[in-house]
């Protein structure tokens, strides 16, 4: 494989990172500005704990990301870096699962007090969204697993020619 063909990928992942960072900081204006109707601060102050909370494991799966695809840029995605980037990339998204169903009744007064179905949606839409990801990280880092293993099982493998056939004979290393 060519170096840098996950360059694509790799803008993606800088990419999807960007708006997060961005929503953070206003945010953050936001809320020292004042313009946080004080109304909805018991409601909102969790809200803003969680999404901030979320936000490390986000950006640690983004991390994760970036490194695999490092590792398939040096021809290593069959390798235990590879299957621990994936594990780490499907905890992030398991904590991130975690803080938006601590979330949830706090999306719930909110969308209540104002009646707002959409700021419900909003948090179902995350959760799921990191839900998914997870179930996605954990079969790939199993398939990556067990691709491993096969490979491993056939690098100890000595094929040999004997009479114009190949016979296969297995070494095993003490």
């Amino acid at each position: 494989m060519k170096k840098y063909s996950t360059l694509f990928l790799r803008l993606t992942v800088i990419l999807i990172g960007l708006p997060v960072l961005a929503a953070g900081i206003l945010s953050l204006i936001m809320m020292f500005r004042g313009e946080i109707n004080l109304e909805y601060k018991n409601i909102l102050y969790p809200i803003l704990i969680g999404l901030y909370g979320s936000m490390i494991p986000f950006y640690i799966a983004l991390f994760n990301a970036f490194k695999l695809l490092n590792y398939i840029d040096n021809n290593k995605a069959f390798s235990k870096l590879s299957v621990d980037a994936l594990k780490h990339i499907k905890y992030s998204a398991n904590l991130i699962s975690l803080i938006y169903i601590l979330m949830m009744p706090f999306f719930f007064l909110l969308g209540d007090k104002d009646d707002a179905p959409g700021v419900v949606f909003f948090g179902l839409v995350f959760l799921f969204a990191s839900i998914v990801i997870s179930f996605f990280a954990a079969v790939l880092q199993r398939l990556l697993q067990d691709a491993i293993e096969i490979k491993t099982e056939n690098d100890l493998t000595v094929w040999g020619e004997s009479n114009g056939d190949y016979n296969k004979y297995r070494c095993y290393v003490s």
